[in-house]
């Protein structure tokens, strides 16, 4: 399945409704998108609710992004978390690293 990335920016400010799947051949064009587009200042939404599975290279490119944005000041939140994602980020600890 495709990945497809909504995106709105506002100065800093970043928001994306992500519709589709993050994995191996998806999170690349995340990753891409978050180099080019993405101040590691500003502020991160991103909008799960029509997101239906990440995978572990997934997880590999929101970890990094949210570090690079945490040690440059900026905040990254999740919004719209669906059971599957919410289990996975509970199992891996990351429910305490994110801001759900």
């Amino acid at each position: 399945m495709e990945l497809e990335m909504k995106t709105k920016k506002d100065g800093k400010n970043m928001e994306i409704i992500l519709i589709g799947e993050i994995n191996t051949n998806t999170a690349p064009e995340l990753k891409t998108l978050f180099e080019n587009e993405l101040d590691p200042s500003g502020e991160l939404t991103l909008d799960f609710k029509d997101c239906d599975f990440v995978s572990s290279a997934g997880l590999r490119v929101l970890l990094n992004t949210f570090k690079s944005m945490k040690s440059s000041g900026g905040q990254m939140k999740f919004l719209n978390i669906g059971p599957n994602f919410k289990e996975v980020l509970y199992i891996t600890g990351l429910d305490a690293v994110f801001h759900l």
